[in-house]
Order: C-alpha cells, then structure tokens, then sequence
C-alpha cells in the first residue's frame, strides 16, 4: 500500500472543520455574506479536488493493468476498496440522522409519525439514504435530496465520480484530459452566470438545483487529478500550515453580490484549488510539532463531516424556536462544535478505523 500524501489528508480536516462552523452560523445569521467562512460550501468543491488527486496516486497504475499482473487491480476491487473505505460510517451518519429526526423537540408535530409525517415516507427516505441515494424530501428539510443526512448529497456524487474513473478515466491520456478540464471550467463559468441571481455555488443539494450537482464535481475532480498526473508542486514552508491558512483564507473572503460573487467563486475553484493541492502536495509528511495535528485532523476529517449535519438541524431549530440571547447560542454553538468532534473521535477508533480494518482483511485482502 503506497504512502498516504499527509499534508493533503491534514487539508481535509481544515476544510471539515471550516465547514461545521460555516453551517453552525448558516442557521443563525441573515444570510451567507454575514457567515464567517461566507464560501464554506465550497469546501465541498476542495473535497472533489482531493479526490481527483489521490485516487490517481493510489489507482492510475493498478487499474490502467486491468486485473492482470502484479499489484493489478480489476473494476470491482477498486469497488470493494473504496466501500471500505466510504460506507462504514454511512449507516451510522444516517442512522443518527435518523434518531435526531424523529427526537427534535422544536418542530412542534411536523416531525411526528402519523401527525406531520407517514411511516411510509420515513422508512423510504432512511433506506434510500442507507444507499446514498435521493430521496423523497421530508417535512423541515427543504428540498434536499438526501434529507436524513444531507452531507451524504456530496458522498452520492463522489461514488459517481469513483464508477467513472475506474471505468474510463483511469485510461485517458493527457491531450483528452485537457480537453475535459476546458469544459469543466466553461461548465462552471455557464453555472456562474445561470447562479447570479442565486449569489453562490452553494447548491446542488436540492431538487430545484440537482444540475449543480455534477458542474460541481466535474472539474474540480479531474483538476485533483490532473495535478497529480502532471507531478506539479509548489514548495512553500509548512505547507500543512500554509496550505490551510489559504483554504482557510478562500472560505473566508468577502461574499460579493450577484453574478461578482458566482464568478469568484468558479474562479477560486478553478484557478486557487488546484494551486492549494500543489503546495499540499511538496511533501508526503508533515513534519515537527505540526505533523501530529496534521495526521490527527486528517483521519477525523470524513467522520467529522458524515456526522455534523443532524446536530446541525437540532441546534438551529432550537435557535429559531426560542430565540435565545447571544450567550446562550455561542454557548451552545461551542457545544455543538465540541460535541461533534468528540463524537467523531470516539467513532473513529472505536469503530470505524476496526470495521475498516476488518473488512479490508476479509474482502480487499
């Protein structure tokens, strides 16, 4: 098994948490312009770059030998590696999304079985988001697809992006990966322009806007990817801490209005992201004093962001139905963010970290 890219891991977990908090204010600020990390959303967007890269570095070669030779890998053993990887944690997410739900206590009877909401309508939705896939939308949930878990939205498309590489891009050569990236980025500037009046890419997660979905994938994935295939760096000192600052630093830039905003959003995706993966990729290792936190906020970061969204929907529903005073909510606010990542934590050792274990023993051996 080749050598994870620790800084790149490291920068998964700036962006988890960048986007616990960019939800917790979400649902107690006016709008996303007034949010501290105002572009949180597009951390969803970072994540698809991320894997772009590091399913190159861990599959491009295994999978270009078509299950012949040594260390080949075929279609479904890429499939079974990447369910260990991913799906541990998605009955448990659901399943808490689930529990949370039905246990709301500041939804009055909308949430109720037989009063606001039908047996059938629940069972439907929970076993359809067990398998990442969309599902009815249920009362208090907007329009989003994957209403018991609403992270799992992203996790859907991810899977998708998985299915096409190894089938077919694990195999294309430069000239025709280029060519897709053009149109990636065009897509994204037309979805800029179709986004102006909405003021930002954060959507996808709904009915009304499933056409994001893909726009937002497609890019950012093959430019993961195509960084790593091309083998381009950027050297910069600490470049866990460097990196994260600047991620951090995109998330948190003013939110213009209108289509000024949907622009500098594609271009941050385009252009920044990719640039990011570049300095995150100089070094394998973080090394001294950074690299504990690195490895730490690395492996709590998939845990971290399948988790949140159902503590999420309880505390702003608390705030909307009792308005509490400024001290309570980022009292409670800091509670949520603590809970979580202690939840997480405690998930991740002691369960998910052995399921994985076990499984890729029996089945991925």
């Amino acid at each position: 098994m080749k050598a994870h890219y620790e800084v790149l891991d490291g920068l998964r977990g700036t962006a988890a948490i960048a986007v616990i908090i960019f939800h917790i204010f979400e649902l107690t600020t006016p709008d996303w312009a007034h949010n501290p990390f105002p572009h949180g959303y597009l951390a969803v967007d970072f994540f698809y770059a991320l894997s772009g890269f590091v399913l190159g570095y861990a599959y491009d070669e295994r999978l270009r030998r078509g299950g012949n030779g040594a260390g080949a890998l075929s279609f479904w053993g890429f499939a079974k590696r990447r369910l260990i990887r991913l799906h541990p944690m998605v009955p448990v997410a659901v399943t808490l999304g689930l529990i949370c739900y039905l246990n709301d206590p500041n939804v009055g009877t909308t949430q109720q079985i037989g009063v606001g909401l039908s047996l059938g309508s629940l069972l439907l939705a929970y076993v359809l988001t067990l398998f990442l896939l969309p599902s009815p939308t249920l009362p208090n949930h907007w329009d989003e697809t994957h209403c018991l878990n609403a992270p799992t939205w992203t996790l859907f498309w991810e899977y998708i992006a998985n299915v096409v590489y190894a089938l077919w891009l694990c195999r294309i050569g430069r000239g025709l990966h280029r060519v897709l990236l053009a149109l990636g980025a065009v897509a994204l500037i037309v979805a800029a322009v179709l986004l102006a009046q909405k003021q930002a890419f954060g959507w996808g997660w709904g009915y009304e806007t499933l056409w994001v979905a893909p726009v937002r994938l497609t890019y950012p994935f093959l430019a993961g990817l195509f960084v790593y295939r091309m083998g381009w760096k950027i050297r910069l000192p600490m470049p866990y801490l460097t990196a994260s600052l600047i991620l951090l630093a995109v998330l948190a830039a003013p939110a213009l209005k209108g289509l000024a905003n949907t622009l500098l959003e594609a271009g941050m995706i385009i252009l920044v992201f990719p640039l990011i993966l570049m300095v995150g990729a100089s070094i394998r290792a973080e090394t001294g004093k950074l690299g504990p936190l690195c490895r730490f906020t690395g492996e709590l970061s998939y845990p971290v962001y399948i988790l949140h969204y159902p503590f999420i929907f309880l505390f702003g529903h608390w705030v909307w139905n009792t308005h509490p005073g400024k001290l309570a909510q980022h009292g409670a606010a800091v509670g949520v963010f603590a809970f979580v990542l202690l939840l997480a934590t405690a998930l991740l050792y002691g369960y998910d970290k052995p399921v994985r274990k076990w499984l890729g023993r029996r089945y991925a051996g």
